[in-house]
């Protein structure tokens, strides 16, 4: 299947335990290799991730599950207790 990186923005992302994680608003490539690696998280549950030094999530393209409506990604247990987090899941 394929699809627009456009149509990537503003789905919400969600784990495969329903938890939600945010929006995606914007999308990593790696030019040379025609791959994307990453999406980069937009609204994002502030009841998961401390905010306060906030530099961006980026969820990686290897847990990612699947995507149509919503981004399914696989839940890793303890990268979204609150106030645990750096920011980025890699």
């Amino acid at each position: 299947m394929e699809t627009q990186i456009t149509e990537l923005f503003g789905l919400q992302i969600y784990t495969d335990k329903g938890m939600f994680i945010g929006e995606v608003e914007d999308v990593v490539l790696d030019v040379d290799s025609k791959k994307m690696e990453a999406l980069v998280v937009g609204k994002v549950n502030d009841q998961l991730f401390e905010l306060k030094n906030y530099k961006g999530l980026k969820i990686p393209y290897r847990i990612i599950s699947a995507i149509d409506d919503i981004v399914l990604i696989r839940h890793l247990p303890g990268a979204f207790a609150g106030g645990s987090g750096s920011g980025d899941m890699e």
